[in-house]
């Protein structure tokens, strides 16, 4: 094992466990594999989701009270 790996212990429900140790099985990776890549993607979509809302931060903002009144101004409530 690589001195750059850290081992943690992770509980994991019961059936999401058996459901993992099938996965690892039936694909020949290990479980540390699958999770990682589980993590991996994890952080990677909450990384898109903040370069998103910084991409956004400088749109002007409306009440929830506004869009009501406009979609209403516009038939479409």
């Amino acid at each position: 094992m690589s001195e750059s790996v850290k081992r943690s212990t992770v509980y994991f429900d019961p059936q999401l466990h058996a459901a993992l140790r099938l996965k690892a099985a039936h694909t020949h990776r290990s479980l540390s594999a699958i999770v990682n890549d589980a993590v991996r993607a994890a952080l990677a979509e909450d990384q898109d989701d903040l370069a998103a809302f910084e991409e956004r931060a400088a749109e002007p903002t409306m009440s929830y009270e506004a869009l009501l009144n406009d979609l209403k101004a516009h038939g479409k409530l």
